[in-house]
């Protein structure tokens, strides 16, 4: 019997394990090999494909109405996206949004990246969640002519992520100043014209709303590549040191970034990470990181503050995480996830150095922890 054209699986997901996912593909076409997550965001979608700590992955949604705002220029955190590829409920439709300037599928393939949906995303997570991260083979052809015998073979000698240092293939490719601060209405994105504090940002695959976050708090931001070393960094003579989020293991960019953050931590000065920086933070003091099961992904994540009490609800992106259990003497665990009770957060008891685990700049999710900001710049104020 002949299938019509709309009936016929245009895209096929192909996990390490032999199961297959067919379904229809959007974007662009070909393949893709990568490490299979879920986020549980429901929105910010373009936020999420423009996270340069999506590297080496392809992310399945499990809020099911995606792309149905369009995209906008506004809203990416880099130039382009950096998760390889996304896998969703239901086919996007027309964007309704008045901030719209295309649409997701267009987006997508003029970028080179695939996409398929009319997946049971319920199950794929579920298999995420009690198997850990696949690999897996992404492919969208429009005949709907599959190997999937080639594509299981590819998903099972894909690498994965541990060992791998995705970091120094998303960093900038040289220094360049910041100075553009948070979306506000009606004006939009506005100028820090007036700052208070020169910080440098190590960028290791940082978002741009991060950027405007530490522009918002009064920061003269300089930001440098990852692997500028601490003599480069404090040579600018900085108020405070940055460490942003990013890729990959953390012990594989900890090999040249561990020394580096060694070395400042030496000159005294305030120290702020997020992400793979808080990460790094943590190896550079004698801690360990290891791979999670499936991680952290999502915009609802529920953070408790050891030192307030306080329960944050906060936006997550990270497969490895710090292990508390192994924090030396002198390290203060500030924030635990209430889902697992995994590291969310670290501080030195007698110097100004911090880090978190989530993402406190919301872009997306809740404004919970903006604060971290504003705390970071009161270190700094204090030390003037």
């Amino acid at each position: 019997m002949v299938q019509d054209a709309q009936s016929t699986p245009t895209a096929c997901l192909a996990l390490a394990d032999g199961t297959l996912f067919y379904g229809r593909g959007f974007g662009a076409t070909g393949e893709t090999v990568a490490e299979l997550c879920f986020n549980t965001a429901m929105t910010g979608y373009q936020e999420i494909m423009t996270d340069p700590s999506y590297a080496g992955q392809v992310v399945t949604f499990t809020f099911p109405h995606i792309g149905n705002t369009g995209v906008t220029p506004e809203d990416d955190e880099t130039a382009d996206p950096v998760a390889e590829g996304m896998v969703v409920k239901w086919d996007p439709t027309e964007p309704s949004n008045w901030r719209s300037v295309d649409t997701l599928s267009n987006w997508l393939a003029s970028r080179g990246r695939i996409a398929i949906g009319g997946i049971d995303t319920r199950r794929l997570t579920r298999a995420i969640r009690q198997q850990g991260a696949p690999h897996v083979a992404l492919a969208h052809n429009p005949d709907g002519i599959f190997d999937t015998d080639a594509l299981v073979a590819k998903a099972r000698a894909f690498s994965g992520l541990e060992g791998l240092d995705l970091a120094k293939d998303v960093t900038c490719a040289q220094s360049y100043r910041w100075d553009e601060k948070r979306w506000a209405w009606p004006d939009g994105y506005t100028r820090q014209e007036n700052p208070k504090h020169k910080v440098v940002a190590v960028d290791f695959g940082a978002k741009r709303n991060i950027l405007r976050c530490l522009a918002s708090a009064g920061c003269d931001v300089t930001v440098l590549p990852a692997s500028a070393t601490a003599e480069e960094i404090l040579a600018h003579e900085p108020d405070g040191v940055f460490l942003s989020n990013g890729p990959g293991d953390p012990a594989a960019t900890g090999t040249y970034a561990v020394p580096m953050i060694q070395g400042v931590l030496k000159a005294d000065v305030p120290v702020f990470g997020i992400c793979l920086g808080h990460q790094m933070l943590a190896l550079a003091l004698g801690a360990k990181t290891i791979k999670m099961n499936h991680g952290h992904h999502g915009a609802n994540h529920p953070v408790k503050d050891h030192d307030t009490g306080k329960v944050e609800i906060t936006s997550m992106n990270h497969g490895f995480a710090v292990d508390s259990q192994t924090l030396p003497e002198g390290i203060v665990e500030t924030h635990v996830s209430l889902f697992d009770g995994s590291n969310c957060g670290i501080r030195i008891a007698d110097k100004p150095v911090f880090s978190v685990q989530h993402h406190p700049e919301a872009s997306p999710g809740p404004q919970d922890s903006f604060y971290l900001f504003e705390k970071f710049a009161d270190y700094m104020a204090a030390r003037a």
